[in-house]
């Protein structure tokens, strides 16, 4: 494959499927804030009743971030940022799609390594996935570094949405791209912020009597 279609292949995974799992992702974790543990619960269980999981995991989502994360790295290992000749703001843009996308790949590995690595290995179970969230939350750096993740994540989504549109030939012309960035950022500051009231809500006491809870379950039973 050359580098054209790779780099198609590349910003097309970006968008779909990966690009409609983080919007997913991002509604079930705001469940968290808008209706507390039962909210989240709920739509946990309802991903994980989905059938042939495993499969639409490994299709939908393993793959696509397999090829777009590493590849994503070789494009960041070759760009030549320009912005300290041109001072404009699509070459600043060039540069913090390429920054964020290192700073999301270590992240989203990181994060799919506490959750569903260790849901495989049958150290956590997905009642457990909110108050190992919890867990995560009330710890001050790792919280920073999850707000580092998830704020650099949702730029590198919407920023590349905006991109993929121009490569595409969706938007044609300078208003177009124009009303498409006002659009893209302004779903930036959204998406982002649902993250992190998501993350706010983990903090939740009744996130840790969850946590609580499990454990007595376990003692009685073990």
């Amino acid at each position: 494959m050359n580098g054209y279609y790779s780099r198609k292949l590349h910003s097309l995974l970006g968008v779909i499927p990966l690009g409609l799992f983080f919007i997913e992702h991002a509604l079930t974790n705001f469940g968290a804030f808008e209706g507390g543990l039962a909210r989240f619960n709920a739509g946990v269980k309802l991903l994980n009743d989905l059938p042939l999981l495993y499969v639409l995991e490994w299709v939908l989502i393993y793959i696509p971030l397999i090829y777009h994360g590493v590849f994503g790295l070789y494009i960041a290992y070759q760009a030549k940022p320009n912005n300290g000749r041109f001072q404009y703001s699509r070459n600043w843009r060039y540069t913090f799609q390429r920054i964020t996308g290192v700073i999301t790949f270590v992240y989203v590995v990181w994060h799919v390594y506490e959750t569903r690595v260790q849901l495989a290995l049958g150290h956590l179970t997905h009642e457990e996935l909110a108050g190992t969230m919890h867990n995560i939350m009330i710890q001050p750096g790792l919280f920073t570094l999850y707000l580092i993740g998830v704020i650099s994540a949702s730029f590198h989504f919407a920023n590349g949405l905006w991109s993929f549109l121009v490569s595409w030939g969706i938007t044609v012309g300078p208003r177009a791209q124009r009303v498409s960035s006002y659009i893209c950022m302004t779903m930036f500051v959204l998406v982002a912020l649902m993250f992190v009231l998501s993350m706010v809500a983990f903090r939740r006491a009744e996130f840790q009597e969850a946590t609580a809870l499990l454990d007595t379950v376990k003692l009685v039973l073990s």
